[in-house]
């Protein structure tokens, strides 16, 4: 617990950092211009296709009437966007946890490594192109995971579990590979993973919260439509934000339990053969007994 809690007051310090900063523009540039692009091709016509959708059911026809006779009407123009910004939101999520792991996840380890952990031997356990197969591989997973799973968010209950367990998972499997991609070996990944999942994974869930903020400023943009084009960056650069203090905190955590982890070893040194007299003295005093002489004890 003291190792995560020191991790996280480090990554909040290392947001005001103003490379942080500068390099948080990159993917926000990215998300911007391609959300702006396909909202401009893309928007009405999905508006006009989901519209139809929910006039071809007959219950909905009905309580479409019943809200225009109490004066209401307004209320059907706000669910054919709130349902296309529910729907784009998952991807609008793993895309910039996607962009950030690739553009700035590498880059943020490196900074911590260089003023925290300048002697820390790199033993290049991961690389570029497995990165982008393990966080590929992981997002497709989560995707599938939550497909499954949405009957289940009808449980009141659930609801306020599963997501941020499925992205709590993603940003934890992603981060954290990021993290040591450069500095662990596959085996001590593995062992580091086995040992700090929990705490690997309440993390990531803790960061999946904090990325439900930007949800709340993502979806009035069709509550606003005159404030639409300013929201949308405005949400996508706190996805930014957010996911890169997750990638600092992912690094100073991982960074010190690597660093403990070979502390760890070095300290307990295997035992050789020119160390057996020492690690079992009985062993120099029992006589060598020929092949045909039974061994003898001493006295």
């Amino acid at each position: 617990m003291n190792l995560v809690l020191d991790s996280f007051w480090r990554a909040v310090a290392y947001c005001l950092h103003a490379r942080v900063i500068a390099l948080s523009f990159l993917p926000l540039v990215i998300m911007v211009v391609a959300s702006l692009t396909l909202g401009y091709f893309f928007w009405d016509p999905t508006l006009q296709w989901v519209r139809a959708w929910l006039d071809s059911f007959d219950l909905l026809r009905s309580v479409w009437d019943w809200l225009q006779s109490v004066g209401a009407a307004n209320l059907k123009t706000v669910v054919a966007p709130l349902i296309v910004i529910f729907a784009l939101t998952p991807i609008i999520v793993i895309s910039s946890l996607l962009l950030v792991a690739a553009l700035m996840g590498p880059a943020l380890a490196a900074l911590v490594a260089e003023r925290r952990f300048p002697q820390l031997e790199r033993k290049h356990g991961g690389s570029l192109a497995a990165g982008i197969v393990w966080s590929l591989g992981s997002s497709l997973l989560a995707l599938v995971v939550m497909v499954i799973s949405l009957p289940l968010w009808l449980v009141p209950p659930l609801i306020l579990v599963l997501p941020p367990l499925i992205w709590g998972w993603l940003t934890y499997r992603v981060m954290a590979y990021d993290a040591l991609s450069e500095h662990a070996s596959v085996q001590e990944r593995r062992e580091l993973f086995r040992r700090h999942r929990p705490w690997l994974l309440g993390m990531g869930v803790f960061s999946g919260l904090l990325g439900a903020a930007p949800s709340i400023v993502w979806a009035s943009g069709a509550l606003f439509a005159a404030a639409f084009v300013l929201l949308v960056p405005l949400a996508v650069w706190i996805y930014t934000l957010v996911f890169a203090f997750a990638a600092l905190w992912f690094a100073h955590y991982c960074l010190s339990a690597l660093q403990q982890l070979r502390l760890e070893a070095q300290a307990q040194p295997p035992v050789s053969p020119v160390d057996l007299p020492e690690a079992f003295p009985e062993a120099t005093r029992m006589p060598l007994a020929l092949p045909n002489e039974p061994r003898i004890p001493p006295d």
